[in-house]
């Protein structure tokens, strides 16, 4: 399996070390989203759910690490039935800013949520299912792809 192959399947350990690939992150598959003008403009706090599958490791991680953040309001929730926390119609209609972890969140939204989702904010980073909450490496995941995100929200 060539270097690009690896990259492209996001076979990590075949390519570098744990620590290696938290230092190299930037230059691959995962890439900063980008708040649109409205949202931008907001000077106000901005309301941001954080999506995974069953609100267990990924989601609330990420609340975990931006609920201190002084322009952020942060909540998580599971797309499953199963979920620590399920999301809601309520959680969708808090939220000005939605975060999913995975393309499969944004479907399961998009077909159970249709018409909440319409004038919202949402955007999806790619993150696997494959980390314990708080992992090092997760975190560092959560920090590449959002920070730039929120730096723009908290420079307002």
């Amino acid at each position: 399996m060539s270097a690009d192959d690896c990259v492209r399947a996001r076979k990590w350990s075949v390519l570098f070390s744990k620590k290696t690939k938290i230092q190299r992150l930037p230059n691959f598959a995962f890439r900063s989203p980008d708040l649109s003008e409205e949202v931008r403009a907001r000077t106000e706090v901005l309301n941001v759910l954080f999506v995974c599958t069953m609100n267990q490791w990924r989601s609330p991680t990420a609340e975990e690490i931006y609920r201190k953040h002084p322009l952020l309001n942060c909540r998580s929730a599971g797309t499953s039935r199963k979920a620590r926390k399920t999301i809601r119609t309520a959680d969708i209609r808090w939220a000005d800013l939605i975060v999913m972890m995975e393309d499969k969140h944004w479907d399961r939204l998009s077909e159970d949520y249709r018409d909440e989702l319409e004038a919202k904010e949402c955007h999806v980073l790619a993150v696997e299912d494959r980390y314990r909450e708080m992992d090092e490496e997760l975190i560092s995941e959560l920090h590449w792809a959002l920070d730039p995100l929120f730096l723009v929200a908290g420079s307002e």
